[in-house]
């Protein structure tokens, strides 16, 4: 059966699974899985309260691969799951104890993100190189929510820290990776495209 409405049009997804209900919630759980994978994948500067993780990688990638509407229900499943206190935040963290730390922010701007980079694909960016400023801009919408939040966080224990030390804690030690896990982002779903399309044109 046809999925009535579609969530995935011109995506790389719909391309090799059919848009039907069943597949759209089994892509939401294995959307959902490599985000709770991606944030085994982390790492604590001793100066940030901010955790370097593998997730801004699998926001990009889910977002390229499920298009604006289902990847962001598929970050906000994680959320949920996260805060109904499943393990799949950073370092196995859960509940909404986990949110409310001061790197909170960054996981509503994982949804942001994930709808930025699926609404481009939705339009054709994801089957070349120029899928990397939609990207690019993606990146630049987790740090937004994630940085208010770290700076308020602080001020609500009455520590309150200056916005070039929230820099400190959340932006600056991460654009390194950050930009390293957009580059193999934005090279995966081009390729991508090009190997499902020889194999269709093949078949």
């Amino acid at each position: 059966m046809q999925f009535a409405g579609s969530l995935r049009t011109n995506t790389l997804s719909a391309r090799i699974v059919p848009e039907t209900w069943l597949s759209n919630i089994v892509l939401v759980a294995a959307g959902s899985a490599l985000m709770a994978a991606s944030a085994r994948f982390s790492y604590h500067f001793s100066w940030s309260t901010v955790p370097v993780t593998g997730q801004t990688f699998a926001v990009l990638l889910i977002g390229a691969l499920y298009g604006s509407r289902l990847a962001a229900a598929t970050l906000l499943a994680y959320l949920a799951e996260g805060a109904a206190g499943m393990p799949v935040f950073a370092s196995g963290a859960g509940g909404i104890a986990a949110i409310s730390t001061p790197s909170g922010g960054y996981l509503f701007g994982f949804i942001i993100a994930a709808y930025i980079v699926g609404w481009f694909a939705e339009r054709g960016w994801d089957r070349g190189r120029w899928i990397v400023l939609p990207m690019l801009l993606a990146n630049a919408a987790i740090y937004v929510p994630g940085l208010i939040w770290l700076h308020q966080q602080f001020a609500i224990v009455n520590k309150s820290i200056s916005w070039n030390l929230a820099l400190d804690y959340g932006l600056w030690p991460f654009i390194a990776g950050d930009l390293a896990k957009l580059v193999m982002a934005s090279l995966a779903v081009p390729a991508g495209w090009t190997v499902v399309e020889k194999l269709r044109a093949n078949l």
